[in-house]
């Protein structure tokens, strides 16, 4: 029987529901198949997102502030998203199906794009923005609700597949297995390398495509690796391991909420160990006496349990929780203001895809004959994540463990020193940009054209922001998985995900803010419908301060947390934690 079930893996089951053979199901050839959706996924969303802002200014007609707010409520409802996504796989779906349909939703938003940028009839009559005193034509409320039509359906299929590919990934390799879970640790650099290669072809080949051949062709290109990436991810049906559903851990978080309001007059017992547990000893989690409010919703009571219900029958669980239910809540309440403080980080990222992309369409990208496009120079910011993840991986960590004896920097201090460089790369835009008006004042009067300085100018904020991401976003994802409760890593990466999503969403908040504030009746202001004309360098200069106030307050926050000590006595509880 023993050399048997060390043939299944742990807690899987094959395509029929039968316990997983590890000869014939998972590892590294089911992981392929389904990192082929991560390029199609990167490589569509990023190819829209980095070159979204010239088709709105230079093609629909609309306001550069406008067209930022766009692209960014636009990215940032897709990471939102991925917390219905979470809900759906955990609760109904499961991660292949979920993975499966919203591949399928994605691929018709594509098409639907597609076919948005092609007609003729859903884009307004086309004339030379450039021109002095033009009276271009806006697209009108049909054009851009198609338009919004197909961008809310890709962030629909966005936020269903990004909640599921990677945990269904890592669902490949059995975690009990040695062998398995060091090949594990290789898929989350392996998932990590293929987002950038994804990205790196979204903004550099689709790029070029859409803006010197046709936008519509490299939307179609999408569209088709889309649909042969459902296809290879079909044919592994067979291959794949699949996890039951445990439930949503959102619904978890609320019982216990509920639990503890419904009983917030109740007095907590003296005795810690008097308070309601039914889980295994050996997967208990200590007490703490954080949140103490929260204790009250393990206060065990008749109305807990049905009348007539037999001894050790399970309570209801919006009336009575177990203490490692608590506190598994208690460590997701914990991250919050870690996870509040790094919100900034995605605010400033977001100008990369928008403001950086429009000073780029105005500066001079020549090399030779050679057009670069706008959209393309986000290439140095995925050039300098790869560099960035392949000096820590060669050089820092390897002296950080041979002279501190810790294997590179902890998750928090990566994530501070992202927060850092995003700060640095706001100060060098604000500089790169003051120079920048400063020509385009000068040329005011002469030619519409590119003004006569260098895009290059724009690198030490594309590198400083994608340096910072670097850190920031495996720090962030190091920190939420680890510190979060074994039950809830899927409700933990949504979470990180969320402060992407409300990264952008600040952005358009804040650049609405502005506009208004500095803004005139003749579309001046520091957001001004022509960014030549406007005042773009007080906007980075405000978002470099805002984020140094950001990052204090993150080192507060940073001292504040404490990682959980899982030191138990006998009956499972911590012997100093008292309420």
């Amino acid at each position: 029987m023993e050399e048997k079930m060390s043939w299944t893996a742990a807690d899987a089951l094959d395509y029929k529901g039968f316990p997983a053979d590890k000869s014939r199901t998972g590892g590294w050839v089911a992981a392929v198949l389904i990192l082929g959706i991560e390029i199609s996924e990167r490589l569509s969303t990023m190819g829209i997102a980095v070159n979204l802002v010239t088709y709105l200014v230079d093609t629909m007609h609309l306001p550069s502030s406008t067209s930022a707010n766009i692209v960014t409520d636009f990215i940032g409802t897709s990471f939102l998203l991925c917390l219905l996504g979470g809900f759906f796989a955990d609760s109904f779906l499961g991660r292949y199906k979920t993975i499966a349909i919203f591949a399928s939703i994605q691929t018709l938003g594509i098409v639907a794009l597609a076919i948005s940028v092609k007609l003729p009839q859903l884009r307004p009559p086309h004339c030379d923005i450039t021109a002095a005193n033009n009276n271009c034509k806006q697209a009108d409320e049909f054009q851009m609700g198609f338009l919004y039509l197909a961008l809310y359906i890709i962030a629909l299929g966005i936020g269903g597949l990004k909640s599921s590919v990677s945990g269904f990934g890592t669902d490949q390799f059995d975690e009990k297995d040695d062998k398995e879970k060091a090949q594990m640790a290789y898929f989350f650099n392996r998932f990590f390398f293929f987002i950038s290669t994804g990205t790196l072809m979204a903004v550099t080949v689709l790029v070029y495509i859409q803006d010197q051949v046709d936008r519509s062709l490299a939307y179609g290109i999408c569209s088709i690796s889309f649909v042969i990436a459902i296809l290879v991810f079909l044919s592994g049906t067979k291959r794949y391991r699949y996890k039951k559903s445990t439930g949503s851990p959102i619904v978890q978080i609320f019982q216990v909420i509920m639990a503890a309001i419904r009983k917030r007059k109740m007095p907590l017992p003296l005795d810690i160990a008097l308070l309601y547990e039914n889980y295994p000893e050996a997967s208990r989690i200590a007490h703490t006496d954080q949140f103490c409010f929260l204790d009250k919703a393990a206060i065990a009571t008749e109305e807990d349990f049905e009348r007539n219900a037999p001894a050790g029958s399970v309570p209801n669980p919006w009336k009575l929780c177990s203490v490692t239910r608590v506190e598994e809540v208690k460590m997701m309440v914990k991250l919050l203001p870690i996870w509040a403080t790094t919100i900034m980080f995605w605010t400033i990222y977001a100008q990369m895809l928008t403001f950086s992309v429009e000073q780029a369409s105005t500066m001079e990208r020549s090399i030779g004959k050679f057009q670069i496009p706008a959209g393309s120079l986000t290439v140095f910011f995925v050039l300098a994540i790869l560099i960035t993840l392949a000096f820590n991986d060669r050089v820092i960590m390897p002296v950080w463990k041979k002279f501190k004896g810790q294997p590179g920097f902890t998750n928090l201090q990566r994530i501070a020193i992202g927060l850092v460089l995003s700060t640095l790369g706001m100060a060098a835009a604000a500089v790169t940009e003051r120079k920048r008006l400063s020509v385009a004042k000068e040329m005011r009067a002469m030619s519409t054209g590119p003004l006569p300085i260098s895009v290059y100018l724009l690198i030490p904020q594309f590198f400083l922001v994608g340096s910072g991401e670097a850190f920031i976003y495996t720090g962030q994802l190091d920190f939420f998985i680890t510190q979060s409760p074994k039950g809830m890593k899927t409700m933990s990466t949504g979470l990180f995900l969320s402060t992407l999503a409300l990264g952008f969403f600040v952005s358009s908040f804040l650049v609405s803010i502005v506009r208004r504030v500095t803004g005139s009746k003749d579309g001046q202001g520091w957001l001004a419908d022509n960014i030549n004309r406007g005042k773009l360098d007080y906007f980075y200069a405000l978002l470099s301060v805002l984020s140094f106030i950001n990052f204090v307050a993150y080192l507060v926050c940073g001292r504040w947390y404490k990682p959980r000590k899982h030191t138990k006595t006998s009956n499972g509880f911590s012997a100093e934690d008292r309420c």
